[in-house]
């Protein structure tokens, strides 16, 4: 339960004084924004945010390095393992209709933000073949049990237009407050068929040396590890949802969305729910760290040797990344440079480096730019190319891409090397 996984991280920031959900919120994870913050009385409603803000706390939470991170996320996309199903979930002790979405604790983060949005919610369907899909989508809070859900066009999106076509709706489940196995696994990209239910389970395994435990609530799989379930069925009907900051920590526009109606609410005793922070850390790192696994799997099908591969904090963790590779032929980095581009469409901005060049440090990185690259023949621009539509400085999501190589000439290696003791 998100209790017991707060206490074990430490580090956490308790504020026992009641806060107000529109905006209150904001200030504190805001003020903290790379430590776990626990609010006691968000009106009456126990609030955690920046639970997984870090890569540090997130990789010492599954038993490994934040170097492992990238293969351990790969491994779990390329083996999913089966869940299993049992009989019981701590949520279920706690189950009613008689529910208000207004009266939740689901912040509004800021001030032009459309209303309340559930920012941390992942949405679990079945379609009619029995494939069933889990993944993030913000949510706004239209009236007391109906919202808008952002769907972009990937799975779920095409469940729900297969039956919105023939005028009908589709049942969910939507689960607020889970560990950061099932966090990261609803937010990778996979082939349609393949369910994140199961590479959550694969990540379990590894970690903590059991599949991923799920009942099922009505016909559909719903982790037993979830603070909060909620039934709800996605209607045809389509409103208006937005305004929203998104990973940018800029608004997105407003967009015609499908009108979700929520039924019925579960929760564990004592639940706390997870507000996750548009535009924060821990956005960023749910939203990002899936992605470099796809950047890792490009470019080793160019380059045989690849360290790590970073998005980085700077490019809210979307739109800049760091690869690092042993060049074994001239022209390797400029090969990295495409594949990381073809590895994740939205990125914008790819430094290519050595395999002494730590990564994570940002000034080891800005030194290899320094020393090791020449703006004549070391950059690639691609321009007008498809980028993401959060990125503010696009149009119409066209975007000009562009990647470093700062990779030493392989005829020269030694003049690039630095000094050591």
């Amino acid at each position: 339960m998100l209790r017991e996984i707060i206490e074990r991280l430490g580090e956490t920031v308790i504020v026992e004084e009641p806060v107000s959900k529109e905006l209150g919120v904001t200030r504190y994870l805001v003020k903290y924004r790379d430590r776990p913050v626990l609010f006691r009385d968000v009106d009456g409603w126990e609030v955690a945010g920046n639970i997984w803000s870090t890569r540090e706390r997130i990789a010492s939470y599954l038993g490994i390095t934040k170097e492992d991170l990238t293969r351990f996320i790969a491994d779990a996309m390329e083996n999913p393992a089966p869940c299993r199903t049992v009989e019981k979930a701590p949520f279920l002790r706690n189950s009613t209709g008689d529910f208000s979405l207004r009266e939740l604790p689901v912040p509004k983060y800021y001030p032009k933000d459309g209303g309340q949005y559930f920012t941390s919610a992942m949405v679990i369907a079945k379609d009619d073949n029995g494939f069933v899909n889990l993944s993030f989508h913000r949510i706004m809070v239209r009236d007391d049990k109906p919202a808008a859900i952002r769907l972009v066009p990937r799975h779920l999106y095409s469940m729900w237009k297969d039956k919105a076509e023939r005028g009908e709706e589709l049942d969910v489940r939507i689960i607020v407050g889970n560990p950061i196995h099932l966090l990261l696994a609803g937010a990778v990209s996979t082939a349609y068929g393949i369910s994140e239910l199961e590479i959550a389970s694969r990540m379990s395994e590894k970690a903590f040396g059991r599949p991923l435990e799920v009942v099922d609530l009505d016909g559909i799989p719903v982790p037993v590890e979830s603070e909060f379930v909620f039934e709800a069925r996605i209607t045809p009907e389509l409103v208006d949802e937005g305004p929203f900051v998104d990973i940018t920590g800029t608004y997105d526009y407003v967009r015609k969305q499908p009108l979700v109606v929520f039924e019925r609410m579960y929760h564990v005793d004592s639940p706390i729910f997870h507000a996750l922070l548009p535009g924060g850390y821990e956005h960023f790192m749910l939203m990002g760290l899936p992605k470099e696994p796809q950047i890792y799997a490009s470019v080793k099908r160019v380059v045989p040797k690849v360290h790590g591969v970073r998005l980085t904090e700077g490019g809210a963790m979307w739109l800049h990344a760091v690869v690092s590779i042993t060049k074994q032929h001239d022209g390797d980095g400029k090969n990295a440079i495409l594949a990381a581009f073809a590895g994740h469409p939205s990125l914008k901005h790819v430094v290519v480096v050595d395999e002494d060049i730590n990564i994570y440090d940002d000034r080891e990185v800005e030194w290899a730019i320094a020393t090791r690259f020449q703006a004549d023949r070391d950059l690639v621009i691609i321009p007008n190319a498809r980028g993401s539509s959060l990125d503010p400085s696009s149009t119409k999501s066209l975007t000009a891409k562009w990647g470093i190589d700062a990779t030493k000439p392989l005829d020269r290696k030694e003049e690039f090397e630095r000094a050591r003791v």
